[in-house]
């Protein structure tokens, strides 16, 4: 993925472009400060966090963006995958978005659109229907405000119950 330009002021820009293995430590360093502003007790944040992470193995399965500022300094990942059918709207195919975490002090800025707008970017160039995204109970708000529609939890044994999809519009 080349990089693209998302402008948010006349002073502040940043840059998407695809994830590398040495990118990791800061990326989890991300996921860590994003999660701590989570909900949660402490303690499931301490439990939950390590399955949050993600390796160099994970940039073999998934598709991971960053956000970098001009100063070359990663504020925001994605991750995304093909998603299991049977978790998606009826008849369609998309892809999963694995995770989306903004550092919390560039939050606000534009950055976690930018990155929802990359995976319904790749779902359409990879002819999917859509993006399917599973949110933590406090991204609810993000992806309703960015216009996503949230999906009944029709088979309560498999549906996560904060599931949202936007369509790709081929």
């Amino acid at each position: 993925m080349s990089a693209a330009v998302f402008v948010q002021s006349p002073t502040t820009r940043f840059y998407l472009r695809q994830a590398h293995a040495d990118d990791l430590p800061a990326i989890n360093g991300i996921i860590e400060r994003a999660i701590a502003t989570w909900q949660l007790s402490e303690r499931v944040k301490r439990l939950s966090l390590p399955s949050y992470r993600y390796h160099a193995y994970d940039l073999v399965h998934l598709h991971l963006v960053v956000v970098e500022d001009a100063d070359h300094v990663l504020v925001g990942v994605a991750g995304w995958e093909p998603s299991n059918p049977h978790d998606l709207p009826a008849g369609k195919n998309g892809l999963l978005l694995h995770g989306l975490y903004v550092d919390p002090v560039h939050q606000h800025r534009g950055v976690g659109s930018q990155l929802l707008d990359a995976a319904a970017a790749a779902a359409r160039t990879q002819d999917f229907d859509g993006v399917l995204v599973k949110a933590q109970a406090d991204a609810g708000g993000f992806f309703e405000a960015c216009g996503l529609q949230r999906l009944p939890v029709e088979d309560t044994a498999r549906h996560y119950p904060h599931r949202f999809w936007v369509a790709a519009h081929h």
